[in-house]
């Protein structure tokens, strides 16, 4: 498969071990629209590669991704203003980033997530759809938006924390170590910020031994045992509460203010009742 013709994502080969950076380093490698599309597209491409046998996404810079980026329209505040769309619209427009993650979720070939620095929002979104998750010790990971814009639209969070840690922190917004992560079962493991490339590429290169067919055979029954327990109903469930969520009025003030004052602003009014805020290690 070609490695080029990409924009926001830059790919690397070693042997059977593909690997993807989110590169947009200026913007803490939120997700765009464009990016999105051509993650969607690398993924198709991906399942016809029979080379491939192991994937893992990164971040490029100092954090893995920071979440959704929703000024990334010309025009922010039509962007962010929900006002527009009637609430089919929105569910729909919702479901285009929903394939994405489910596409990556049902890859045939494993994948593994390297987080360092932040792993905000969507950049949990993002991790969650992976097989394999290994973080920084001092990386920070939570989903701040809950405090003012939905619910996860994805929400594996239940399977990985079970569901008190997952009430505690999606009712809070408070945010966890990469340390406690790995404690909690949100990631597999969690190592010194210097030894992550290291452990990341000997796992990668580990699984990438076995034959590609036989490790799609074995994602497929695991993958095929959360469908069991109701993976898939569940994330219809939350991408409906999510498109609700932001119906709610103090949702609709929030867009206000960031339309009026700005993202950085906005969110510091938000957060200002919850500082200091140290997360949980």
């Amino acid at each position: 498969m070609e490695l080029g013709g990409y924009e926001n994502l830059s790919l690397e080969r070693s042997e059977a071990v593909l690997r993807v950076t989110l590169n947009r380093p200026d913007r803490c490698n939120a997700i765009s629209p464009d990016l999105m599309a051509e993650l969607h597209r690398l993924l198709e491409a991906v399942e016809q590669d029979a080379e491939t046998r192991v994937l893992v996404l990164r971040g490029a810079g100092k954090s893995f991704c920071g979440g959704y980026d929703i000024s990334s329209s010309d025009d922010a505040a039509e962007a962010l203003d929900d006002s527009t769309f009637s609430p089919l619209e929105k569910l729909q427009s919702a479901g285009v980033d929903g394939d994405t993650f489910d596409r990556l979720w049902r890859l045939p070939i494993p994948t593994i997530v390297q987080i360092q620095g932040h792993c905000l929002a969507g950049g949990t979104d993002l991790a969650l759809a992976c097989d394999l998750i290994i973080c920084a010790e001092d990386a920070l990971i939570g989903y701040p938006a809950v405090r003012s814009m939905g619910v996860p639209s994805t929400h594996m969070w239940l399977y990985h924390l079970g569901p008190q840690w997952t009430k505690r922190l999606l009712f809070s917004g408070d945010s966890i170590t990469g340390a406690k992560a790995a404690e909690l079962g949100f990631a597999l493991e969690a190592v010194p910020a210097a030894a992550l490339e290291e452990r990341v590429a000997r796992l990668a290169e580990r699984i990438s031994w076995i034959p590609r067919d036989l490790l799609a055979l074995n994602k497929r029954v695991v993958n095929r045992g959360l469908d069991l327990m109701g993976r898939t109903l569940l994330q219809e469930t939350a991408t409906e509460a999510d498109m609700l969520g932001r119906f709610v009025p103090d949702s609709k003030s929030f867009t206000e203010t960031i339309a009026a004052r700005g993202l950085r602003e906005a969110i510091g009014e938000r957060d200002a009742r919850f500082k200091p805020e140290d997360p949980l290690a």
